[in-house]
């Protein structure tokens, strides 16, 4: 199986191609070495090889499982759609993209089962993906059905004029709204989570209080990210002894063991539109399972004030 990519902004080989595949370092290293890349129809064998905009890169997986046959028997709330974009409210439980390791339908198998158009910027497992959400986490995600789009919305992520706030309800109240800017890497003593580690890539996240329970145990807060790595927010509440309803992974506990996930909810997407240049604001409706569990445990008609678009950006005025 090949894979291709376009490089948008100068980067080191082996990490540029860390982020696009999401395999570790040391996988991609072995990969370089083996020559089983290419950058502009050229093998490199050099892991720090300098990237620069606009090079092609081809990466053959020799091990990669075969091109899926799953039957896509589920829907996908579409937010918004034009020419250009697609919004949509990603239910949890549903991987973006393929990847070798991915043996389950995708969101990128459902766009294609609708035949939407979709950009080809990120290679063949990601087209129409600029950013995405991990497995469990439910939300707003855009989609680019256009290269031009893609290029568009990608710059936006770098310069901060596209971004979102996610929703998370956690075991134990914040003491005050906070910014945790800790960096982030493979978790060395278990492959399936990420943690603190010194020589991780920065991370940055701003934490705000919303609602307490009623019994005043749990909290509802609003996160925003300045950087996007993988599990950030989970690792960073977990760096402070909080931890998401559900997040069975980064240690929380307790005794609702119903929870069958964490309930984090990536609830509004702000943007400029990459062709008309008009400012977009989206937000995702929150999922059953955790509308349910604020309702039967929260003072709604206050939450319900405080998920407005005008307070949620107030809540960050703690930020410089």
């Amino acid at each position: 199986m090949y894979k291709n990519f376009i490089v948008l902004e100068e980067s080191r080989l082996d990490k540029f191609l860390s982020e696009q595949l999401e395999e570790s370092r040391n996988q991609i290293e072995q990969l370089i070495k083996k020559q089983y890349v290419k950058v502009d129809d050229k093998i490199i064998t050099k892991t720090g090889y300098k990237l620069k905009e606009n090079q092609k890169i081809i990466v053959e997986l020799p091990e990669a499982i075969e091109a899926k046959d799953y039957e896509v028997n589920f829907d996908v709330e579409i937010i918004y759609e034009d020419e250009h974009i697609l919004v949509i409210n990603k239910p949890y439980d549903l991987v973006v993209h393929g990847a070798p390791s991915v043996k389950e339908v995708t969101l990128v198998d459902w766009l294609k089962s609708k035949k939407i158009s979709l950009s080809t910027i990120s290679g063949e497992e990601r087209h129409g993906i600029v950013h995405r959400l991990d497995k469990g986490t439910s939300g707003v995600m855009v989609v680019a059905k256009t290269n031009e789009a893609h290029a568009g919305l990608s710059r936006q992520l770098e310069d901060k004029t596209m971004g979102r706030y996610y929703l998370a309800i956690i075991d134990m109240p914040l003491k005050d709204n906070i910014i945790i800017d800790k960096p982030i890497g493979r978790n060395p003593n278990n492959r399936l989570k990420m943690g603190i580690v010194s020589d991780g890539r920065n991370a940055k996240t701003a934490f705000a209080k919303l609602q307490l329970s009623n019994n005043e145990k749990y909290e509802l807060i609003c996160c925003k990210l300045f950087t996007g790595r993988t599990h950030q927010i989970r690792v960073h509440l977990n760096s402070i002894n909080r931890h998401i309803l559900g997040d069975n992974l980064y240690g929380f506990k307790g005794e609702l063991n119903k929870i069958n996930r964490f309930y984090l909810h990536a609830f509004n997407l702000y943007l400029i539109h990459p062709i008309t240049n008009e400012k977009m604001n989206f937000k995702a409706n929150i999922t059953n399972d955790i509308n349910e569990f604020l309702n039967n445990n929260f003072n709604m008609e206050t939450v319900n004030e405080k998920l407005g678009k005008d307070y949620i950006n107030s809540a960050f005025n703690f930020i410089d």
